[in-house]
């Protein structure tokens, strides 16, 4: 059986966007990623409206991509803050790769927001591709992908 032929329901890159895959859920999990915790201030930094910011977090809680945690201000009601999960938090290769290629391409690299290093040597952070048993970084043609245990063939 070859790619053509094999459903894609249970493709990972389909499941995924399925759940992050809006434009609104990528930037609050941008602003989590940057310390964002409070409903108010999401709404705020990404100018969205409430109904739109709600049904989001909603979904990325449901999810388990964010939990909430109680807070109260004084003099206010008890409210809660969104904080990133573990499988949130292991989203944030997929940000860093769509931060170096709208660097490269949407804005260009002198117009970046964030200049994101590495705390011990100051050195820029990139994502790359490497293999697992060599540490070494691989370009699209020195990969092979073949169809895994879980194709099934496409109905027609």
């Amino acid at each position: 059986m070859e790619w053509l032929e094999a459903s894609t329901e249970n493709c990972p890159v389909q499941r995924t966007l399925d759940v992050v895959g809006e434009k609104w859920t990528l930037l609050i999990l941008r602003d989590a990623v940057n310390g964002v915790r409070r409903f108010d201030d999401f709404r705020r930094h990404i100018g969205l409206s409430e109904a739109v910011l709600s049904n989001r977090l909603r979904k990325l809680t449901s999810a388990g991509i964010l939990k909430t945690a109680p807070y109260q201000e004084p003099g206010s009601r008890a409210r809660n803050e969104y904080r990133l999960t573990r499988k949130g938090w292991d989203l944030w290769p997929v940000l860093m790769a769509l931060t170096q290629w709208g660097e490269a391409y949407a804005v260009g690299p002198e117009d970046r927001l964030l200049d994101v290093r590495h705390s011990d040597c100051d050195a820029p952070v990139r994502v790359v591709v490497e293999c697992s048993a060599e540490h070494s970084t691989l370009t699209p043609a020195e990969v092979t992908a073949r169809l895994g245990p879980g194709a099934v063939r496409r109905r027609p």
